[in-house]
């Protein structure tokens, strides 16, 4: 199972961290983010363990979520570390065999702060993640990428369930205010993020 060197500060209460997975030929990343004094990791790849202790020293790690089928990564071995519940879309319950789950809604506010956003038509159990800290951020599975050579943009259709109902679901990210977004494959935006969406949503 890969395992991240180091830890990258991006904003006061957020991290993320990644690997480079020959397999798939991209990097994978995962966030840490501070939410009502704890912290909560998204489809996390395992740190070193000097990382994972650093993170979890700031702020206790509290929960973890996993944003659609392809990310389970190393969440069952932080879930049975540390005794936290992972956060999922319902329709992963049957599918992925992982310990202490527990489902969100589509709009659900399942830690302070923190909003899951379902995305239809991406891979199975897609979400994207609101915190509504410090101009807000939003932290999306697959449905968007930022790599190159391609840049900012949707997720390959050769990838998705229904690649055009994604692009219809997608405008509702725009209900919520951010500044910043991370990414599972690729390099975090840190300011404009929701400008830059409404620009790449209008070019759709």
């Amino acid at each position: 199972m890969p395992i991240a060197s180091e830890t990258e500060l991006i904003a006061p209460g957020l991290w993320i961290w990644r690997f480079y997975d020959r397999a798939v030929k991209a990097d994978l990343f995962s966030t840490g983010i501070a939410a009502g004094g704890r912290t909560y990791l998204i489809d996390p790849i395992r740190p070193a363990l000097g990382a994972v202790t650093d993170l979890n020293a700031r702020n206790a790690i509290a929960g973890i979520v996993v944003t659609n089928e392809n990310h389970e990564r190393a969440a069952g071995i932080f879930a049975e570390q540390f005794q936290i519940p992972i956060h999922l879309h319902p329709v992963l319950l049957g599918v992925m065999a992982l310990p202490r789950t527990e489902p969100v809604q589509d709009g659900g506010v399942f830690a302070p702060g923190l909003t899951a956003i379902a995305i239809e038509g991406g891979p199975a159990g897609e979400i994207a993640v609101h915190c509504d800290a410090d101009g807000g951020t939003m932290i999306m599975g697959d449905a968007l990428t930022n790599f190159e050579p391609y840049g900012f943009t949707f997720l390959p259709a050769k990838y998705c369930s229904n690649a055009k109902m994604m692009r219809r679901s997608l405008p509702k990210l725009l209900d919520y205010s951010f500044d910043r977004m991370l990414f599972a494959h690729g390099t975090p935006i840190v300011s404009g993020a929701r400008q830059r969406l409404e620009e790449l949503l209008r070019q759709a």
